[in-house]
């Protein structure tokens, strides 16, 4: 199974751009692909994605899907596990990192000072 990113060396970011809510998250948390695509329909391909919290903001559901997720917390806050009012939970702070296989149920999510995440996404290969 091929790769489906490209070759791209270093460069800068533009943080203030590229930036979209994904189906299904609530506003106030935004990712940025940076590169590959998921296909989740036929479950193939990879991701690497900037994934942002706004002060405050949370999730009220646990989410589950049918990739491998490898998440590290760059900058920010991130408390797991808390009530759909937001409450509760366990926080993390920078250079916390989880690896999720498919199936497994997570979160919610929230962010008491906003955060930013890189993630990636990926199938196993067939």
């Amino acid at each position: 199974m091929a790769i489906n990113k490209l070759h791209d060396e270093f460069k800068t970011l533009d943080m203030n751009s590229g930036w979209e809510t994904p189906p299904g998250y609530p506003a106030g948390i935004q990712q940025k692909i940076l590169s590959g695509a998921l296909d989740e329909d036929n479950k193939r391909g990879s991701r690497s994605r900037l994934l942002r919290f706004d002060a405050g903001v949370y999730t009220t559901a646990p989410f589950v899907h049918t990739y491998w997720e490898e998440v590290f917390l760059v900058s920010g806050d991130l408390t797991v596990g808390n009530d759909v009012n937001g409450q509760g939970g366990e926080s993390f702070k920078p250079f916390t990192y989880a690896c999720r296989p498919p199936g497994v149920y997570h979160g919610p999510f929230k962010s008491e000072a906003g955060c930013i995440l890189f993630e990636l996404h990926y199938f196993d290969p067939a």
